[in-house]
């Protein structure tokens, strides 16, 4: 038998306020009683020191550049990374080498990370055969293995009817199908937004036509399909106007956005700034806040990490050949945690709901994302009271560069726990 106490922590759920202090028994990784002053003895004990509790966080747009990629993050690092940051679950892209797009690489990645990671993985199913968007990729059978649902990672099903027969078969399981929006004639080779900097810089431009057209193509299949659809990595603020729109007419959409979509602009591009150029591209002020509003209101459900990790020395190059990519699993929270509870009006209940509770009803995952008697002991401890400086050096993961070096965070993670073993505690 395992057993966990957590003491005094401010459980940030349902039911309770942002008060009162309470204990964690957990017992064989489930969480077994919450109370003021437990009166419990275990053989590993947390002093959460008046902190704030939180479920561990479910990363529904996470790359994993394992098996082809050994020079970048692999199982081991993505997982210490996460750890660091606070999640305890991630769903990995499907756009790994070799692609999850057959019951056997599903089955070969599945034991790969149950071998060498301490977190939760789950797995997308690719769309199309080797996420190229041509031809339909075996869902069954990689359903039948485990996926949690349907993407093609960061690339857009460009041909619209191959992805009305994905939604079409996706309805057999009541899965999520996952998509990008991006199309590749409107985008071409934009490297940034088009606009302004596009322009200052002489960089090949990425209009927001490129991802509002494709959002309003799924949204219209999803209608007419029945299907549930998730879009992923939300950058412009007409996207938000759509999906809106759309989920009042009945349509049955989610959709999420990462930090950089609602804290960063264009403007980092400038002086050619490699760190900037993440997919989709950074945007407006405009969309800044208009993302910020759907997030608000719940037009966005979900808040994703982002994670694409590129190498230092693909970024340090000329901007149209540097990679695209973003180090984000150790930041994602605390920029989240800053920007929308300390910087504006949110609440650490909703980071929890846009970060947590949310993802797992969207994935399915019935046991995670509250805190609340008979849940996986998923928790994190964050300290919300202290500002972090941000040193992209000391990350865990390879990709040791960041958009936000320097600056003063709150929200870091102090102590994490998955499945209730104690993975990180720095109190």
């Amino acid at each position: 038998m395992s057993e966990l106490l957590i003491k005094n922590v401010i459980p940030v759920a349902d039911g309770f306020d942002d008060k009162t202090v309470f204990d964690i028994y957990i017992k064989d990784g489930k969480i077994e009683k919450i109370a003021e002053n437990a009166d419990i003895k275990a053989d590993r004990v947390i002093d959460g020191k008046g902190l704030l509790l939180m479920p561990g966080l479910i990363d529904m747009s996470c790359k994993l550049c394992e098996a082809g990629f050994e020079n970048t993050d692999n199982i081991i690092t993505v997982s210490q990374s996460a750890v660091e940051g606070g999640f305890t679950s991630l769903v990995c892209s499907p756009n790994t080498q070799p692609c999850i797009d057959t019951k056997s690489v599903v089955e070969y990645v599945s034991s790969k990370v149950k071998e060498y990671s301490p977190i939760n993985f789950y797995l997308y199913g690719s769309i199309t055969k080797n996420c190229d968007g041509e031809e339909i990729a075996e869902m069954g059978e990689m359903i039948s293995r485990g996926v949690i649902a349907l993407s093609d990672g960061g690339t857009s099903v460009q041909n619209a009817d191959t992805l009305r027969h994905v939604m079409m078969y996706s309805k057999m399981f009541d899965i999520p199908v996952v998509t990008r929006c991006a199309d590749k004639n409107l985008c071409k080779n934009g490297c940034i937004n088009k606009g302004y900097y596009s322009t200052k810089l002489g960089l090949n431009g990425c209009p927001v036509e490129g991802e509002i057209s494709f959002v309003t193509r799924d949204l219209i299949l999803a209608k007419h399909s029945g299907a549930r659809l998730h879009i992923t990595k939300i950058s412009t603020g007409d996207s938000v106007y759509h999906i809106d729109g759309a989920r009042k007419r009945g349509v049955n959409v989610t959709a999420d956005t990462c930090p950089q979509y609602f804290t960063k602009t264009e403007s980092e591009t400038d002086n050619y700034n490699t760190l900037a150029k993440v997919d989709p591209p950074l945007r407006t002020q405009t969309d800044i806040e208009q993302i910020i509003q759907g997030l608000r209101d719940g037009t966005i459900n979900v808040i994703s990490s982002g994670h694409s990790p590129a190498t230092a020395d693909t970024k340090d190059m000329e901007f149209e050949n540097a990679s695209y990519g973003i180090s984000s699993l150790e930041t994602a929270l605390m920029v989240s945690f800053t920007a929308l509870v300390k910087n504006n009006d949110f609440t650490p209940l909703d980071i929890v709901k846009k970060m947590s509770e949310n993802p797992a009803k969207i994935l399915g995952l019935k046991t995670k994302g509250k805190i609340a008697e008979g849940m996986d002991a998923d928790l994190i401890i964050i300290d919300n009271k202290n500002a972090y400086k941000v040193d992209s050096e000391k990350f865990v993961s390879r990709a040791k560069y960041s958009l936000y070096d320097g600056e003063e965070l709150y929200g870091r993670v102090m102590a994490t726990v998955c499945g209730g073993k104690i993975l990180k505690n720095s109190l």
